[in-house]
């Protein structure tokens, strides 16, 4: 008989960064993907690569994650979990540097800003790396000691490193809402609250919008999130991103889609998931 092998699992960054921790937050025994690019993990899933993809869309202090809302509904795949991580920052070097020797880090140049505080209390300066993990990755391959990274516990356990300082981060509530993607849509009500999230175009005609939404309202359906964004360069073709409590078959849901249909040229569901337990804390 056959071994069954674990699904495979696409992130963005090295292994340590905090895409991977939400990999595992989903499902620990997955095979972590590491990838470049975001382009690079949709690609992985769509080649037969991965199985399933890891993707972050907002972040409670940087809002939208940048090309993340034009990626999603070109991607051919379907949104069927959500993870949230706590950006903790760990302060790391070689393993017997103290705290005192490390003059110098690297992060990514959004993590960086996010230790200030921290940085200029012990007096270290920084750079920007590419990616945190891939920093550890290259800082653990070296022979440096008055270096150190800025990145998760999660990359100092992978590359060997030692953790010098833990929860550096400036904001306590930073956190990163991550999108768990799969080839297939999944429209089983799985779960006691579900989430639905759609995009559309609405029609040029007076008022769209305001008439679009009327039907959520009526129908007591709660939009928790809704974006615009342009699609082909151009200023008139306004697409909107949206995520909603409820599934496609709840009745007050159906007709609140049913409405928004009479003023949209398109609507394209991305997927029918369910709520993560820690939204409430995390949103």
């Amino acid at each position: 008989m056959s071994e069954e092998i674990a699904p495979r699992i696409a992130f963005q960054g090295a292994l340590g960064a905090y895409g991977h921790e939400a990999c595992l937050q989903a499902n620990a025994d997955m095979i972590p993907v590491p990838c470049t690019t975001f382009e690079e993990v949709i690609r992985a899933v769509r080649n037969g690569d991965a199985d399933l993809a890891m993707l972050p869309v907002e972040n409670t202090t940087y809002g939208r994650v940048a090309d993340i809302h034009r990626l999603l509904p070109e991607s051919g795949l379907h949104i069927i979990g959500e993870a949230f991580v706590r950006v903790r920052i760990a302060l790391m070097a070689r393993p017997g540097v103290p705290l005192a020797d490390v003059k110098h880090v690297r992060a990514h140049l959004v993590l960086l800003p996010q230790a200030r505080k921290f940085l200029d209390q012990h007096g270290i300066t920084s750079e920007p790396a590419a990616d945190s993990a891939g920093a550890a990755a290259d800082l653990a391959a070296s022979d440096l000691t008055h270096e150190g990274v800025l990145a998760s516990a999660v990359a100092a356990d992978i590359h060997g490193l030692e953790v010098l300082a833990s929860d550096i981060e400036d904001q306590a509530h930073n956190t990163t809402r991550f999108l768990l993607m799969a080839p297939q849509i999944d429209l089983s009500p799985r779960a006691e609250t579900m989430l639905t999230t759609f995009v559309f175009e609405v029609r040029n005609i007076p008022a769209a919008l305001y008439k679009a939404m009327g039907g959520f309202a009526t129908n007591g359906v709660n939009m928790t999130k809704l974006e615009s964004y342009m699609v082909g360069g151009s200023f008139t073709a306004t697409q909107f991103y949206a995520d909603i409590e409820g599934h496609p078959d709840d009745a007050p849901v159906r007709r609140a889609l049913e409405e928004l249909s009479y003023f949209t040229n398109r609507v394209d569901i991305l997927g029918v998931y369910p709520a993560h337990p820690g939204r409430a804390e995390s949103t």
